[in-house]
């Protein structure tokens, strides 16, 4: 059976994150993608305008209602703005029992925030507690644990803490550290695995995390072993962005389509 992953995240107007980088990732990843729209942004490449919060009954109908008829392998959860949306999801996931991918989304690439101050205790309590994976970059783990994360030092140095969170795994993913050199850490019950690549320098960057976690969820719901699901969504991110459209002005979107190929009609 194809793997099935509901995912209950924010819509991005411009499509490079978001909603929409979710389903492009997990159908280029030969997935079946559902949803359960949590917010409208108003954004582009530039950055977010504004968004507005879908009503929370709306939010858990989505859920409960896909997961009645279709079901899912993995849940992957991303942008959830505020507590009492929180709080929905998490009653409306308590009723199955599904792995969760979350993705602690607190802010835009542009710096916009897209989780209100005083959310980050209820994420950690309704949904990254039990979670089979968390996907924090450095200022997502700075707020979820308090600490000062800033160098590969704090990165292994917050290894007791993120894993005091309750998630049965996390990825510490290091994107936001300086020099040409980026280390994600993969930390379990098992040990830790390091991911070392190049830095790649460029603008189109818009919607990776989303991206990645969507990636490994895919993975994930096809049965792939966690490590694998991880090599493989970072390898399927950095060839996304190495061959990335160069659409906006700003921050541009991923190919996500470069697993997919051209349709050329029957002449």
């Amino acid at each position: 059976m194809i793997g099935r992953v509901l995912i209950i995240a924010g819509s991005d107007s411009g499509g490079g994150a978001g909603i929409q980088a979710d389903i492009k990732t997990v159908t280029a990843l030969g997935g079946y993608a559902m949803t359960a729209v949590t917010a409208v942004t108003v954004q582009n490449t530039e950055g977010v305008r504004g968004y507005h919060e879908i009503p929370t009954d709306v939010v858990s109908g989505q859920i409960t209602t896909v997961l009645d008829d279709i079901g899912a392998d993995v849940v992957k959860t991303g942008m959830l703005a505020s507590v009492a949306i929180i709080e929905a999801v998490g009653a409306a996931l308590k009723l199955y029992n599904i792995p969760r991918v979350v993705d602690p989304v607190m802010r835009a690439k542009g710096g916009h925030a897209l989780l209100a101050e005083d959310a980050a205790a209820a994420l950690i309590t309704h949904l990254v507690r039990g979670a089979a994976l968390i996907t924090p970059n450095l200022p997502e783990a700075e707020v979820l644990t308090g600490l000062s994360i800033k160098t590969i030092a704090d990165m292994e140095a917050a290894i007791p803490a993120l894993r005091a969170l309750g998630a049965e795994a996390v990825l510490l993913k290091g994107g936001h550290l300086e020099g040409e050199r980026l280390i994600d850490l993969l930390i379990t019950a098992h040990g830790i695995t390091r991911f070392e690549d190049h830095r790649i320098h460029t603008s189109a960057t818009h919607g990776t995390g989303c991206t990645l976690a969507s990636a490994i969820a895919a993975g994930l719901a096809d049965k792939m072993p966690l490590e694998d699901a991880v090599a493989r969504a970072r390898a399927y991110v950095r060839k996304a962005i190495l061959t990335a459209p160069g659409l906006g002005r700003g921050h541009g979107p991923l190919n996500h389509g470069h697993t997919v190929g051209a349709f050329t009609p029957d002449k």
